[in-house]
């Protein structure tokens, strides 16, 4: 049979199965369908066919008895999922030509899909792409994560100001997940430990139950699949007072109940309060409790006791959140299963591994003694020895490291301590976990800390997010690339033909003019497709430095207003990314973002050189049309405070050019793609700390930097505020006299960086070469690479394909 008669059989199949879930799952017939009833059953269609390898996969697992990876993430951030899973069956243009012959468009059904509100930033993209990549290398796998209804928030702007509402991504189901009625779990909150027969017991004051809802996670190819499990707070029914509802006091009788849901009802909720300090201890418990339950009853199901456990299980916590795993399974190892404390504690030490993916003190998480006493009692006593045998160790140390710090439970020590291995996640970022975050616990246990570089997967940030530059490579170099991203190395050969870079910059054009169309439907916002494209797409914080970012683009709208014939490069400014709700410097920071975007984008004499947007709600979907499209990736933390990064990664995938301090993987991205391809600025980890120390570093960078002063100058004075001319004089004057992140000693050198980027855009030539190299040396950053050092270096787990 000839492919293209087995392509037309695949595609009848196709359309008859879609037919099908369009009639008995949608409920419609095709005349009086809408979009979003097509959407309904192409997913249902794809699901169908995810089904088969994710039994396959889930049965050898349990016939030959493999170990599994348990991933617990706060975060998920897997995007839409039609033609994420579309290619990794290789169904999509078998789909895409169904659907056209029943008159409906692929892309079209496939953008009506919400993003799933699973997470934030870096760490649930990060997530996302370990779970992808772990089913494609044939990890057998489970990702832990929580069903949020709402998410963190919508993101919206009201005369510049950031506006938070609740997402909305489930309002009509999910048609990826099934419900598992059949798994729920008790999970406990509050209540008394007592002592029985010589035995500590704890008696929850109040239970929430954990639902399970599945999805399929498909590697490319669809020779291996695993599994998403989401939990989702159900509360008991005796939580609800029927007694009081029945009296006429509604509300009250439904507070327990609404109070128990609120567990996996939005992402990091406000831990400003105390109220709000109580509920994200309590989600990441239930999280936490609900997996490993889950974890240690199929444990069981095929072994007679846990003593092995470590054989078969490998637990990693993905950042500090899940923390309380080692609390938990050391409890559930004494408590329920009879282990003596020394004997619980180096079984869950085996089996636990934690990735640490910040060094702000804040993102570590600390939680009072008496918060955790009255969250989890059992758990502080637990802490408590864990506690005390870590000081024990420590031995003839005046000044001990501890668990717990006066009145604080150190939620990062204690992840430490209960883990086999802790990994940073680039090389510079490891060796600060080292040497600043956990020195005492690496005196204890030099082997303890390794090394292992986040990755991305090249399949949904290139295949999907970039196909015209994905078909180009593959005309070029051949298929096999998506598995095996070292390949992209044989692009090297063509950096220096002018009909390769002229092929590659119409891939840019093509990026640049799908990502204007989407702007434009989306948001009602004009990107000129004939600007270079520079763009910061993160959360907002002040270490990322978007202010940095800011004030170059007012000092370059100032010399464009000096003189606007000078020959400038037109260049679009894009910033994107959400500020935490009681985040203010970084709400603040936004809202002047707007306010330059609303002067410099109206002024008739700059806006055809410079423009500045802003688009509201970034997510995975709008990084997939922006990345590519963009020229220059602004990563420009201070140094020393950025972990590692992923969207450097996909911005250099795609062919943009970084201008980057020394900080995170941008260190091993320089070292890849060549320095000469590299827009470097910047002090380095060791200058921050000693210009930190030096009293007045800011005023003396500003006095030394008129550019500096006169952008100062003119926030201060109201020129992009004029209804409130001091409405940024806090922002100012931190400028002035404190900067800690030292945007004021990195400025002139980022002004530098810029004029080179100019000056090297104005060489076409050159600055295609410079993009292809860098997608040629992208290979390392393949997250199957990270997955496979983590299978060998931390789960000792063997691909089953």
């Amino acid at each position: 049979m000839s492919e293209h008669t087995s392509l037309e059989t695949s595609v009848a199949s196709f359309r008859s199965s879609l037919l099908k879930h369009l009639q008995f799952t949608a409920g419609k017939d095709p005349k009086h369908s809408t979009i979003f009833d097509w959407r309904i059953a192409l997913s249902h269609t794809l699901r169908d066919h995810a089904v088969d390898p994710w039994f396959a996969s889930t049965r050898r697992t349990w016939d030959e008895d493999r170990k599994r990876v348990y991933y617990l993430s706060m975060e998920f951030l897997i995007g839409r999922l039609t033609e994420d899973l579309a290619i990794n069956l290789g169904l999509r243009d078998v789909a895409a030509e169904a659907l056209e012959s029943l008159g409906v468009d692929f892309e079209t059904v496939a953008s009506e899909e919400p993003d799933a509100a699973l997470g934030n930033g870096g760490l649930g993209r990060l997530a996302a792409c370990y779970l992808e990549s772990m089913a494609t290398v044939g990890c057998p796998a489970y990702g832990y994560g929580l069903r949020y209804e709402h998410g963190l928030f919508e993101q919206s702007f009201k005369d510049g100001r950031q506006q938070e509402n609740p997402e909305n991504w489930l309002a009509h189901g999910n048609p990826w997940d099934y419900a598992r009625p059949e798994t729920v779990y008790g999970v406990g909150f509050g209540g008394d430990v007592y002592e029985e027969n010589g035995v500590l017991r704890w008696k929850p004051g109040t239970h929430v139950q954990a639902q399970a809802f599945d999805s399929p996670v498909v590697g490319y190819g669809g020779k291996w699949a695993n599994t998403l499990r989401l939990w989702a707070a159900t509360p008991n029914a005796d939580l609800f007072d029927l007694g009081r509802f029945n009296s006429g006091d509604f509300a009250a009788a439904a507070e327990p109940e609404a109070l128990a849901r609120s567990l996996s009802r939005v992402l990091y909720p406000n831990d400003t309060t105390d109220g709000g300090k109580q509920l994200r201890l309590s989600q990441e418990y239930f999280l936490t409790s609900a997996s490993v339950q889950d974890i240690v009853r199929r444990h069981l199901v095929n072994h007679d006791s846990l003593e092995n456990l470590d054989a078969h299980v490998a637990i990693q916590m993905n950042d500090t959140h899940p923390a309380i795993a080692g609390p938990e399974l050391i409890r559930i190892l004494v408590d329920e299963h009879g282990f003596d404390f020394d004997r619980a504690t180096d079984l869950s030490t085996r089996v636990l591994g934690y990735t640490n993916h910040t060094l702000l003190p804040e993102a570590l998480e600390r939680w009072t003694v008496g918060l955790m006493r009255n969250v989890l009692p059992r758990h502080l006593q637990i802490i408590e020895r864990l506690d005390q045998k870590f000081v024990e160790l420590q031995a003839g140390s005046h000044h001990p490291a501890r668990l717990i710090s006066g009145d604080q439970v150190n939620m990062g020590d204690l992840a430490f301590t209960t883990s086999h291995r802790v990994n940073g996640v680039s090389a510079l970022h490891t060796e600060l976990v080292r040497t600043e975050l956990f020195p005492a616990h690496d005196a204890l246990h030099p082997d303890r800390i390794v090394n292992i570089t986040n990755g991305i997967t090249p399949r949904r940030w290139l295949k999907l997010a970039n196909p015209a530059l994905a078909d180009l490579i593959t005309k070029t170099i051949g298929e096999g690339w998506e598995t095996d991203l070292d390949r992209l190395r044989e692009l090297e050969a063509h950096a220096d033909d002018p009909a390769f870079l002229n092929a590659f910059a119409q891939t840019k054009l093509a990026a640049k003019e799908r990502f204007s169309q989407w702007l434009k439907e989306e948001h009602g916002l004009d990107l000129p497709t004939n600007a270079l494209v520079d763009s910061q797409v993160k959360r907002m914080h002040e270490y990322k430095r978007q202010l940095l970012n800011i004030l170059w683009t007012i000092a370059h709208y100032q010399r464009i207003k000096r003189d606007p014939t000078a020959g400038w490069v037109p260049r679009v400014k894009i910033f994107a990314g959400k500020a935490a709700p009681s985040y203010h410097t970084a709400k603040d920071i936004i809202k002047l973002i707007n306010d330059v975007a609303e002067v410099v984008n109206n002024d008739p004499e700059t806006k055809h050189l410079l423009r500045v947007v802003f688009p509201p709600n970034y997510n995975v979907t709008m990084a997939e049309k922006l990345i590519p499209a963009s020229d220059l990736s602004e990563q420009i933390s201070t140094a020393g405070m950025e972990a590692s990064g992923t969207g450097n990664m996909k911005f250099a995938l795609n062919g943009a050019l970084t201008i980057g301090t020394l900080d995170g993987a941008n260190v091993e991205i320089r070292e890849h793609v060549g320095a000469d391809n590299f827009f470097l600025f910047g002090l380095t980890t060791e200058e921050v700390a000693q210009r930190r120390s030096q009293r007045g570093h800011s005023r003396a960078a500003i006095e030394k930097s008129q550019a500096l002063q006169d952008i100062l100058q003119a926030v201060a004075e109201g020129t992009f505020s004029p209804d409130e001319p001091y409405r940024f004089g806090q922002l100012v004057d931190n400028m002035w006299n404190s900067d800690w992140f030292l945007v004021a000693s990195d400025f002139d050198d980022y002004d530098r960086a810029q004029q080179e980027v100019e000056e090297a855009y104005r060489d076409t030539a050159r600055w295609n070469r410079m993009a292809v190299l860098n997608i040629a040396r992208m290979g390392y950053f393949s997250s199957d690479r990270s997955v496979r050092e983590y299978m060998t270096e931390v789960w000792g787990i063997e691909s089953a394909l």
